[in-house]
């Protein structure tokens, strides 16, 4: 079986009835009950009437600004907030933001107030579907506030801080007492025919009769049937009007509303240069990637082309012929030593050698006549006789000779 939690259906709800657009700001007009002051500041009490009752809070912030005198039961109030869930209880209830007594001139400013936005919101004017959206890079911008005042000085610091190549084009309208909505209207219809990128409306803050101006209906449709974008920033940020929920986007101050119309240049221009120095990165990179590429295939296309191939057998043979040489030259070195050895030895060894140390070779032949050939080494003197003929070969000749005696 499927199931939800406690948390879950408490959450569904809070979140329904939070998107409700009628129910984020309205005006409920009731009697105090209950009301107790929290230590911390804040107040809780519950407002009612014949037909029911409802808890409410107003937390100590709000309390600050938006309640000038102390809540009491059997008060008859007007209160301004939002209706929304408190999820551990599972209960809803009203936080306020702004209270006035029932017998003030600001309540019955607030029963006003209610059935217009009622009135309009039946019509479709605060529909979200039919907001413009708000240009990102304005050139031209409409004003439409107070010549004299801090808005629009406001306005101008910061157009000048955000963006110095915008045009401001002002509209100098009343916004405060008789025939203000009027000059507001014709601000809005004047400037709407110069086909600018967007509209700022609005003024600092007051009292609800002093913005009361914004809470115009005809104010509300001039926004409504201009074709330029309008930015409604009217008051401090607690204020409401009207004009803030027909206008295409609204801001808690005049400030917010430039703020919201001029974009920040100085910012757009960091970013771009973020962007272009981030961009140069990447190309670098991709450069030095691309380079050391080509260089490895540079190295091997040189490496396979047949001109290195034949280098580098050139380069190899002629090593091989340098190696030649040089064993060549170290085996004939070698052969060289060793003839000169044999050589040596073999002097050392030849009976020829030793007659050059005044030694001589000594045959003898008996007979005169007797064919040389028949000649034999002399080996002992017992061999020779007087008369035998002998022959001394030195080592540069013969000499012959005849024995004369034999000792």
């Amino acid at each position: 079986m499927k199931y939800y939690t406690v948390g879950q259906i408490n959450t569904y709800i809070k979140n329904l009835i939070g998107s409700d657009y009628l129910l984020k700001n309205l005006v409920i007009k009731g009697e105090v009950s209950n009301c107790k002051y929290h230590n911390m500041g804040h107040i809780y009490f519950s407002l009612k009437d014949e037909s029911g009752s409802m808890s409410a809070v107003m937390f100590k912030s709000s309390a600050q600004t938006g309640l000038k005198f102390r809540l009491e039961d059997g008060q008859s109030v007007y209160v301004q907030g939002a209706v929304n869930v408190y999820e551990r209880d599972g209960k809803y209830q009203l936080y306020a933001r702004k209270i006035v007594q029932d017998e003030d001139t600001k309540g019955k400013l607030f029963e006003q107030f209610e059935k217009l936005k009622a009135k309009l919101y039946e019509e479709g004017l605060f529909d979200f579907e039919i907001k413009k959206p708000i240009p990102a890079f304005p050139a031209k911008v409409g004003i439409v506030t107070a010549e004299t005042g801090a808005a629009i000085q406001d306005i101008i610091n910061i157009a000048k801080r955000r963006n110095p190549y915008v045009q401001l084009i002002l509209y100098p309208a009343k916004v405060q007492g008789d025939g203000a909505a009027e000059t507001i209207v014709r601000g809005i219809e004047r400037l709407d025919q110069m086909g600018l990128d967007t509209i700022i409306i609005g003024r600092g803050g007051g009292s609800i009769e002093d913005l009361w101006a914004f809470n115009e209906e005809i104010v509300a449709r001039a926004i409504h049937a201009a074709k330029t974008p309008i930015i409604s920033g009217t008051g401090h940020e607690v204020d409401n009007t009207i004009a803030d929920y027909v206008a295409d986007l609204r801001a808690p101050t005049p400030s917010a509303a430039a703020e919201l119309a001029i974009p920040d240049v100085m910012t757009v221009i960091r970013r771009v240069r973020n962007e272009r120095e981030m961009l140069n990165r990447a190309v670098r990179a991709k450069v030095q990637e691309k380079e050391l590429l080509l260089g490895r295939l540079t190295a091997s296309l040189i490496r396979m082309s047949p001109e290195k191939t034949l280098h580098d057998r050139q380069q190899y043979l002629s090593s091989l012929s340098e190696t030649l040489h040089n064993r060549m030259n170290v085996k004939y070195r070698d052969y060289v030593r060793r003839l000169e050895v044999n050589i040596a030895r073999l002097d050392g060894l030849s009976p020829t050698a030793k007659l050059r140390g005044g030694y001589g070779y000594i045959e003898y032949r008996s007979d005169k006549d007797a064919d040389r050939r028949e000649s034999k080494p002399l080996l002992s003197a017992k061999d020779v006789k007087d008369g035998d003929l002998i022959e001394i070969t030195l080592h540069d000749g013969i000499i012959g000779g005849v024995v004369q005696s034999v000792k």
